[in-house]
């Protein structure tokens, strides 16, 4: 029986990989870069399925480029990077990984926060650098979190699982979102507000809404402008929800007293001055960088893909209407 052809475009745990080569011919792209889009579309020519990142657009000239594509599984859970209707169109498959990164992505949206608001990279450089002269009782004064308020901005799985992680610190929870959350709000006395109240009362404030056309910089002056200056944004989301000219500038101002970024509007690309700011923690998209997590989506992206060429039912597709014509 000849063998379905995968191809994966950059490297991914090896659990993943393992679970494909079982039954596919799998290809995974050699180098440690995203392709180029010649190099990507050579490769997916004769390719009956695809693994891909949210690098890669997968859109009408994705489609063209591989024209035997029974499926694609996205190694994320976002997929604004997917055009699901044309797919849909096409009657290709797509699939996403949500649920396996929740808590991966939950903990860094604390660890972001921590390293903001108590100068954890400001006080390591001086450490490290050997210029530390010892203790100051007005060195590196930054913020407490028990007992404050603790906005989240889309209570999807993972805004829900950082506000959870929030009861041992006795934290009040507001929340903006499209729908209320009754079993959300019993479970922590969360609140459902307006996103005009979430940002004037909170004193953190953290980013968990996917990208669409109504979410891109759904964060800029106007909102920096109204948060407390005093507060602290967390985004682990998609960087396109916050303007981060804005951002810089509100940071600078002292508008708002510190921000922690796992993501970027023009990722990997920074915004002019936001690297020389020290009221700010960039990290380097590493929201879902644990072995648990990251071995978890490589299995859940595989298992969508075997499932899509098989003729099965993908565990998270995103357009279920296209199996039925398959």
């Amino acid at each position: 029986m000849k063998k379905h052809k995968v191809y994966v475009t950059r490297a991914i745990p090896k659990e993943g990989i393992e679970l494909l080569s079982q039954t596919c011919e799998v290809q995974v792209n050699p180098h440690d870069r995203p392709l180029t889009q010649d190099e990507l579309f050579e490769a997916i020519a004769d390719a009956d399925g695809v693994i891909g990142l949210l690098s890669e657009r997968i859109d009408g000239t994705f489609f063209n480029a591989a024209p035997k594509l029974k499926g694609y599984a996205n190694y994320a859970v976002g997929f604004d990077n997917i055009d699901v209707e044309e797919a849909t169109r096409r009657g290709v498959p797509v699939s996403n990984t949500p649920d396996v990164l929740t808590i991966a992505t939950a903990e860094m949206a604390w660890a972001l926060l921590f390293s903001v608001c108590r100068h954890i990279p400001a006080s390591d450089k001086l450490v490290r650098n050997d210029s530390w002269k010892g203790w100051s009782p007005l060195q590196f004064i930054g913020a407490e979190v028990t007992g404050k308020t603790l906005g989240i901005v889309g209570a999807g799985r993972i805004g829900r699982a950082m506000a959870q992680m929030s009861k041992g610190f006795n934290m009040k929870v507001f929340y903006f979102s499209r729908t209320k959350k009754p079993d959300f709000e019993k479970a922590l006395n969360a609140k459902k507000v307006e996103l005009n109240e979430l940002l004037t009362q909170s004193d953190f404030i953290s980013l968990h809404t996917p990208l669409t056309p109504e979410t891109r910089h759904m964060f800029n002056a106007d909102s920096f402008k109204k948060m407390k200056n005093t507060a602290y944004l967390i985004n682990t989301a998609r960087g396109p929800v916050v303007d981060e000219s804005a951002l810089v500038e509100a940071l600078k101002s002292g508008e708002i007293a510190g921000a922690g970024l796992d993501v970027y509007e023009f990722e990997p690309k920074l915004t002019p001055g936001l690297r020389e700011l020290d009221n700010v923690v960039l990290a380097a998209h590493t929201g879902s960088a644990t072995d648990t997590a990251r071995s978890n989506m490589a299995l859940l992206a595989a298992k969508n893909l075997l499932a899509m060429l098989e003729g099965g039912n993908p565990p998270t597709c995103l357009n279920p209407q296209v199996l039925t014509y398959m």
